[in-house]
């Protein structure tokens, strides 16, 4: 990104993402970004989500006006990856919803259902990709190993569906990316251009993730494919 502050439009609010180190302070009902070179203001009525890439302070009133509005913060290192975010009181708490994830968690079916679910629309859009690229041995070898799906009786045996179909893909990465050397995925530093392009991507899949969650009746903390942390 050439600016400090980029922005991308998500409905008629807009994802801001901060990439050099400043301050988010408020003045009224606007938010501003400050550092050394200028002031930016932000009007609260679009700001969708805030990514934070450089070393950014929040006011207080900042944080007040941006809770209010239910806008997150998602926080991450110099590496790209995520540290946290700013997540404000929930305004859609649903205690039957929570009771239903919990029991969809604890049911053995349910879960290895929803997890089966999540698992194999990854792999067929990992599938479609090797598609557009013209792999078709690897798409073929993609439908062989979801086939194990239906008859896997444990998360852990879904996980490595999951693990086998991805390494699959890393494979062609060579031949998707030219110019660009990848062996292996490595993480927290990655050690080259396409680990940080895979990390980077990770990041912003999880803040996104988590925004829209924040806008449903949904709670994040209960999971089906990994444990719950």
């Amino acid at each position: 990104m050439n600016s400090a502050l980029a922005e991308v439009v998500f409905l008629h609010r807009k994802n801001y993402y901060i990439t050099s180190d400043g301050i988010l302070e408020r003045k009224e009902n606007t938010i501003y970004f400050v550092n050394r070179d200028r002031r930016r203001p932000i009007p609260i009525s679009q700001i969708y989500t805030i990514y934070a890439y450089g070393s950014l302070t929040v006011t207080s009133q900042a944080l007040k006006l941006l809770a209010k509005n239910g806008v997150l913060i998602h926080f991450f290192n110099k590496y790209g990856f995520y540290v946290g975010s700013f997540y404000p009181r929930e305004k859609l708490i649903s205690g039957s919803m929570v009771v239903e994830q919990a029991k969809h968690y604890l049911d053995k079916e349910k879960r290895l259902n929803i997890a089966r679910r999540i698992v194999y629309g990854a792999c067929m859009n990992i599938s479609k990709n090797l598609s557009r690229y013209g792999f078709k041995e690897a798409c073929i070898e993609v439908d062989n190993i979801l086939r194990e799906l239906e008859n896997a009786k444990k998360i852990a045996e879904i996980m490595n569906v999951e693990a086998r179909v991805r390494d699959l893909y890393y494979q062609h990465f060579n031949k998707i990316f030219k110019g660009f050397e990848f062996e292996k995925r490595t993480r927290m530093p990655p050690k080259n251009e396409i680990n940080a392009l895979l990390s980077f991507g990770n990041s912003l899949l999880y803040g996104t993730v988590l925004s829209e969650l924040y806008n449903t009746q949904l709670n994040p903390t209960i999971s089906f494919l990994h444990e719950p942390p």
